[in-house]
């Protein structure tokens, strides 16, 4: 390399790839301050000219997050391998013009027949053959063999582990147990403990606190200093709307919501901090 900049690696064997992302650390110190000499990860795509002339608004994506070289350098490696294994695979970009549920194909990855992955205007996700589809565990399987590309397309991922890298396994694996938590489960023949995944921890929440009031909204009181206004609901779900008080020093949504302590919170019916309250009908008992 042409350069003394040990947070950059030059993957491509020169110092101006023309495809592929691009990863770079630098001092953002107009972001953060003429002070700060800490470096941070950002993301480009195919930059032309010698890595000198590079800037940060040649980037995208920038982490805020301070960065060292250590952690850069295994960024970058862990990045390279991905690309390696991608080489090995046999997937291929094709034009497109088929129907979706998302939407017409603008274009679309065959990773292997019968998997495609199409990309639309808005969206995106898997379509599968017939065949291929019919290796889905019928728990999961989608009839119409369509995965959408935000969490779906986990179950591809699971299903046909040879078609993608470590890197999307392992995502997948984390999309399913966060958010298909009883088909991971199954998959895994293994019990996901309180903590280990999202979904499953919503429904002990609600099913612990369908009797009670959880908050819906809140707003610190503009007419009670010191106390958050709160609107509740039973099981955060339920058609009835209170409001409470609550002292502001207590108040703390949680992943899920506030939880309303009738004992130490105070049911109230007085002016409200909330725009148009005042033209709503306080239910309570």
């Amino acid at each position: 390399m042409t350069h003394d900049d040990p947070f950059t690696l030059d993957l491509f064997g020169n110092t101006a790839p023309s495809s592929g992302f691009d990863l770079c650390s630098f001092p953002l110190q107009a972001t953060f301050g003429a002070d700060d000499e800490s470096f941070h990860l950002a993301k480009a795509w195919g930059l032309a000219g010698p890595i000198e002339g590079w800037t940060k608004v040649d980037f995208y994506d920038t982490k805020r997050d301070p960065i060292d070289e250590a952690a850069f350098r295994q960024t970058v490696e862990e990045w390279a391998e991905h690309q390696r294994q991608l080489a090995l695979l046999d997937r291929r970009s094709v034009a497109a013009t088929v129907p979706t549920p998302w939407g017409a194909s603008q274009y679309a990855v065959v990773y292997a027949d019968g998997v495609i992955r199409h990309s639309t205007a808005s969206h995106g996700g898997f379509l599968l053959s017939a065949e291929r589809n019919a290796s889905i565990p019928v728990f999961i399987r989608s009839p119409e063999g369509a995965y959408e590309e935000d969490c779906a397309w986990a179950v591809v991922a699971n299903a046909f582990p040879d078609l993608f890298i470590n890197y999307e396994k392992r995502h997948a694996d984390e999309t399913l147990r966060q958010f298909y938590p009883d088909a991971w489960e199954a998959l895994c023949g293994e019990i996901l403990e309180p903590g280990q995944s999202r979904a499953k921890d919503r429904r002990r929440f609600e099913a612990e606190n369908a009797g009670r009031w959880v908050v819906v909204s809140a707003i610190l009181s503009s007419r009670q200093p010191g106390f958050v206004e709160c609107v509740a609901r039973l099981g955060a779900r339920g058609d009835e709307a209170r409001r409470y008080l609550v002292a502001e020093q207590r108040y703390e949504i949680g992943l899920f919501g506030f939880v309303i302590d009738e004992v130490r919170d105070t049911l109230y019916t007085g002016p409200s901090s909330f725009i148009g309250w005042g033209e709503r009908q306080i239910l309570t008992d």
